[in-house]
């Protein structure tokens, strides 16, 4: 391995550096262990961040592995440093997923059968469509509203664009017209995630930036965000959310812990096993990309090593993924500016993969 990655690893206190060191920065002992310790394959790891510096595109940005509430891996690359915020794109619907899970413990929310339309005051919306009483907030989440909207065509009056440059969403998208019945059709569309965190706005009287910040971040140790909020201080929940990677990766760990952070239950640990065991089987269009997809997450199940792991993962455009595997205890967080690049979520899923493949 070239030294100066030698060296950049030792001062950013990667599990590369062979040396175990303990944190507190992020709220609880969350402390580095060698590869060996982690039980991965040293040069196979070591290869693969050699390949990931000699690559022709310098558009990748990060990799952090956590395993048993340990740092193994923690690299970053082409000028991106480790305490600087990326922006994440629609992995920030699934951290919208753990903010629906936050106010529900809270309170604020009742539970997944709950109608959308009872999750809006009359009096604050008095245009909302009737229809939305036959949508449930399980319905949204796992993108089968059965409203008209699809985030590939524009013609459909629910897709982004045609309210993105609102200076105020609320109105419009609780407008939007049913276009099949509800719970049947997966169609991907960032009216769902917009409006569970309109929902969560009205309950806790925040916008979603703030709610998050109090009750998710603050607590994960996570100082730097920035999320996307327009001029009636509605957050978009849809993503552009920008996290360091480890902040990202933190994220991930939240769940392996079934919704606990230090002596925290942030999220209740019934509304965990949903989002890592709701399945719904993906469109044939989808089939490569993953098995399944629930909650605002996606789910596979493949074989590592010989070893058949099942695992789900957030992901955003330009390859930005967020990994996994509770019965493992493993978060792999993958942060890319690759946006628009045909090779940007093959390259994160194999990256991904080699580190899988290198668990002994």
């Amino acid at each position: 391995m070239k030294k100066w990655i030698l060296i950049s690893s030792l001062f950013f206190l990667t599990g590369l550096s062979g040396k175990a060191q303990s944190s507190n920065e992020s709220g609880m002992n969350l402390s580095t262990v060698t590869l060996e310790e982690a039980g991965f394959n040293r040069d196979s790891i070591e290869t693969l961040i050699d390949l990931i510096y000699e690559t022709p595109h310098k558009d990748f940005r990060g990799l952090v592995v956590i395993k048993d509430n340990k740092l193994v891996i923690q690299e970053h690359f082409n000028t991106y440093m480790w305490n600087t915020i990326h922006d994440i794109r629609s992995a920030g619907k699934s951290v919208t997923a753990l903010l629906l899970g936050v106010a529900m413990q809270e309170g604020l929310i009742q539970n997944l059968n709950q109608n959308v339309h009872s999750l809006f005051s009359e009096a604050q919306n008095p245009s909302i469509n009737e229809e939305y009483k036959k949508i449930r907030l399980r319905d949204l989440l796992d993108m089968s509203s059965g409203l008209d909207a699809d985030s590939d065509d524009w013609r459909t009056p629910g897709q982004a664009s045609n309210w993105i440059s609102l200076d105020d969403w609320k109105e419009y998208v609780l407008n939007i017209p049913l276009k099949s019945k509800p719970g049947e059709n997966f169609v991907y569309a960032d009216i769902h995630p917009l409006l569970i965190g309109l929902a969560i706005e009205e309950a806790s009287g925040m916008s979603l930036k703030d709610y998050a910040q109090k009750k998710l971040f603050e607590p994960l140790g996570v100082n730097q965000v920035y999320w996307f909020t327009n001029a009636s201080n509605q957050t978009g929940a849809a993503g552009n959310l920008y996290l360091t990677t480890l902040d990202f990766a933190k994220l991930g760990l939240l769940v392996t812990n079934e919704g606990k952070w230090n002596n925290q239950q942030i999220i209740h640990p019934d509304y965990i096993e949903s989002l890592i065991n709701t399945k719904r089987p993906l469109p044939e269009s989808w089939s490569g990309f993953a098995d399944a997809y629930g909650m605002f997450w996606y789910k596979s199940t493949k074989t590592f090593a010989g070893k058949e792991i099942d695992y789900l993962f957030a992901s955003g455009f330009g390859g930005n993924h967020l990994v996994v595997i509770p019965e493992k205890e493993i978060v792999i967080a993958v942060t890319s500016s690759a946006y628009g690049a045909p090779y940007s979520h093959g390259r994160s899923f194999a990256i991904t993969y080699k580190v899988l493949n290198a668990l002994k």
